[in-house]
């Protein structure tokens, strides 16, 4: 008898176990914010969040309001709708709530790598140093040489008049570009000693290689993401895996000629720190996805959207042109016409508009923070909630701000000129009479805050800057319609087309 009541005590033991992990005994505590767990066990909305997370967060808002918790794969995710009130988390100290661990948690998931508290200060201490100020300014200058290598130079291999109309998809030819010429910009070039041009078809041959591996990872990163790949899928990812990091491997990098000191410091920053070899192999591949998942498709986009409007299209390359004009420069040759630097990039204020509009409308980050203690959070309004230690809040602001009708008039059309100064002042946006700090949040915010922002958004300026100086470019149909947005790449920075748009381009050089 003792036999079947220890094995029912067991069973007994085991099913409160599994209704406690799935949820089951959650309950609304006073004061906290409404509480959704779905239907399904456990599972709670995952499916709903991970296929569109803006159908959902609406969905949500229009039951609960502007804030609510969540169950979503076994996690308790408490939303903030409310852009007026986002400050309140922003802000709040890392004690409280914290990106860190939310962060290396992800980054565990989809790169293997073990991320630390060190390892953070270690990529914003060298973020600081060599993307901003003048450690900028020769990053600019490598992806500046990079980029016309990659448009122009590789170019003269070709059979075809380099003149001659060039047809391919806009955002397969954006993606390649500029991922090969970061990739050469960051991790260098073949050492070319007596044989320059071997050396340039080797780097031709190889960045290529890279850019087909990284579509193929990139694909796979929202569902490796959510943890809900397939047995296929899965091997491919480890193959992939492996494949990075071997090519990015400390041992191969440092062969090259022309690493970035972006790269090279962090690495020895990394190994002073006691980290292995083979994490530092995992950081190399982490590092080039965070420089370059976002950058290609973002410059798809820009592009896009002013063949798509030609008065847009009219205002940045005249503008463009007096940059180059008052440089002292002419684009007379193809073989280096241009040398566009960082402070040429700061004379274009229309680029600049249509750069920060453009990232308003794909640009579709999910900031989460851990929640390390009880604590209150008091909305805008004055009402207080209070959040539960060990959930996760998040923001939204591509839901909350970039496409709220009352900070951004008519928020899904493209107006190149929206975020132009008025009269030399910084243009300000406002909600219910008042004014709002976070009216885009493209990078992130606070913690969060993306430490590459001023290298990316310069990558973007310098490709584009270069197409319209030397190249006439057109849509094949320009009566086709803006594509839709791939809606499970919501809450992963830039977001990336159903489908491609076929254009033309030619050098006018």
């Amino acid at each position: 008898m003792s036999f079947w009541v220890t094995v029912a005590v067991a069973l007994g033991a085991g099913l409160l176990g599994i209704l406690y992990l799935t949820g089951f005994f959650r309950r609304r505590r006073p004061n906290e914010p409404p509480l959704d767990k779905g239907l399904i066990p456990w599972l709670g909305h995952a499916l709903h969040f991970r296929n569109d997370n803006m159908d959902f967060l609406q969905t949500m808002q229009k039951k609960h309001g502007d804030i609510f918790t969540a169950l979503i794969a076994g996690q308790y995710f408490t939303f903030l709708i409310d852009p007026l009130s986002f400050g309140g988390i922003v802000k709040e100290a890392r004690s409280k709530l914290d990106f860190i661990s939310f962060a290396a948690e992800l980054v565990l998931r989809v790169f293997r790598f073990e991320a630390t508290h060190q390892t953070h200060k270690i990529i914003e201490a060298s973020s600081t140093k060599h993307l901003k100020g003048e450690g900028l300014g020769v990053m600019t200058q490598a992806m500046m040489d990079a980029l016309q290598a990659v448009l122009l130079q590789w170019q003269e291999t070709s059979k075809e008049d380099p003149k001659s109309w060039k047809e391919d998809g806009l955002f397969h030819f954006c993606y390649n570009m500029v991922f090969r010429a970061g990739y050469l910009a960051l991790y260098g070039t073949e050492p070319s000693g007596k044989q320059k041009e071997k050396s340039e078809q080797k780097d031709k041959q190889h960045t290529e290689e890279v850019y087909v591996e990284f579509r193929k990872y990139d694909k796979l990163f929202p569902r490796l993401s959510y943890a809900l790949l397939t047995p296929s899928e899965w091997g491919q990812v480890k193959k992939l895996w492996n494949y990075f990091w071997q090519v990015l491997s400390v041992k191969n990098v440092f062969q090259k000629d022309n690493i970035s000191r972006w790269i090279s410091d962090q690495s020895q920053q990394l190994a002073e720190s006691g980290l292995s070899e083979e994490m530092r192999d995992r950081f190399m591949f982490l590092l080039l996805w965070a420089a370059q998942g976002n950058t290609g498709p973002a410059s798809f986009w820009l592009l896009e959207y002013l063949m798509k409007h030609p008065k847009a299209m009219e205002e940045v390359r005249k503008e463009i042109e007096e940059v180059v004009k008052k440089s002292g420069q002419e684009v007379i040759s193809h073989q280096k016409p241009l040398n566009i630097t960082k402070e040429m990039l700061s004379q274009t204020p229309i680029l600049d508009s249509a750069v920060e509009e453009t990232l308003r409308l794909v640009t579709a980050p999910l900031l989460i923070r851990l929640v390390l203690q009880d604590m209150e959070f008091k909305l805008h309004n004055g009402k207080s909630y209070l959040l539960r230690k060990g959930d996760k809040i998040g923001l939204f602001p591509f839901l909350s701000a970039h496409m709220d009708p009352e900070i951004h008039s008519e928020p899904q059309a493209f107006k190149y000129d929206r975020f132009l100064s008025q009269n030399g002042c910084k243009k300000e946006f406002f909600k219910n009479g008042e004014k709002v700090k976070y009216f885009t949040m493209p990078w992130g915010a606070g913690t969060s805050m993306c430490p590459g922002r001023y290298f990316a958004t310069n990558e973007i300026k310098l490709f584009t800057f270069l197409m319209l100086a030397c190249f006439d470019l057109e849509l094949i149909n320009q009566q086709e319609g803006i594509p839709t947005i791939n809606k499970t790449r919501y809450g992963f920075g830039v977001m990336q087309p159903m489908n491609d748009v076929q254009f033309r381009y030619r050098c006018r050089c």
